[in-house]
């Protein structure tokens, strides 16, 4: 019978047995990191303003509108934030309603998060309307525009923030 009380070196032994079978387990296998699409999301996004501003440019809304998120912000200069598909919706149509109206955008720089879940885009746009004499004007800003990836893999503006100066 072992005494508990004054080990020997058979509860030694299995003791140190024990640790050592123990630290020699192997860990539980970690799971791969997702791969890195930030190029890829990146070309993507790029390609969605070409269209986009190619909708923008026709005066095409409808076509503006797939851009958007259902929950989007646009902040429009001058005006309360539109926030939604039918506030956008609204914004827009006003917009290309100005007479004279036409709006040029360009992203000059795509940076997408390391997750692959979100993006931002920063750019240039020139928008031209007429002023109420009748004579165009044109202003040249920057935008923001913050993107985010759908439960079904494509890219939505969530936020659309041109400023008013360069």
């Amino acid at each position: 019978m072992l005494n508990l009380r004054k080990p020997g070196p058979l509860v030694f032994a299995a003791f140190t047995a024990a640790l050592l079978v123990a630290s020699c387990a192997q860990a539980p296998p970690q799971p791969a990191a997702p791969p890195d699409t930030r190029a890829a999301d990146e070309a993507a996004i790029r390609a969605l303003d070409a269209e986009w501003a190619k909708a923008v440019a026709a005066k095409d809304v409808s076509t503006a509108m797939k851009f958007y998120a259902d929950n989007a912000s646009v902040f429009v200069p001058d005006s309360p934030v539109a926030t939604g598909k039918d506030a956008i919706l609204a914004a827009w149509t006003a917009l290309v309603s100005t007479p004279g109206f036409s709006l040029a955008f360009t992203p000059d720089k795509v940076v997408v998060s390391k997750g692959g879940d979100f993006a931002y885009e920063i750019g240039d746009f020139t928008m031209t309307f007429n002023d109420k004499k009748g004579k165009s004007q044109s202003s040249k800003a920057k935008y923001v525009v913050v993107w985010a990836k759908q439960a079904d893999g494509s890219w939505k503006a969530v936020v659309d923030a041109p400023t008013t100066s360069q």
